[in-house]
């Protein structure tokens, strides 16, 4: 590995890495749950490009199979999460659905 490509990669490590303490405060502090909800997804993106980071550094190809494994894991929970927000903002919305109009019952 050329000497350039090895700083590169640890200063990715280290701008990764605070990537991930930042989305680890925003998860923790909120202020509201769609935040906490993005801030989950942008770890779990930091954490595929450190297992990707990791696959270049050893040489070794299992840790892109682990990357892709996280990577779906993330989506599939990021679409959960959102779907559990909208089914609750939809409990919590205080406005009546509208009531159809039956043509007999029509003026």
């Amino acid at each position: 590995m050329s000497p350039v490509l090895s700083i590169a990669i640890d200063i990715s490590f280290i701008l990764v890495m605070l990537g991930v303490v930042g989305g680890f405060i925003r998860l923790v502090r909120g202020p509201s749950l769609p935040d906490r909800i993005v801030a989950l997804d942008m770890m779990t993106v930091l954490i595929v490009s450190f297992c990707g980071l990791y696959a270049m550094l050893a040489g070794d190809t299992a840790f892109v199979d682990v990357a892709i494994v996280v990577a779906i894991i993330g989506f599939l929970a990021t679409v959960a999460l959102a779907r559990f927000v909208d089914r609750s903002h939809r409990r919590s919305d205080p406005t009546p659905p509208k009531q159809s109009i039956r043509r007999e019952d029509a003026p």
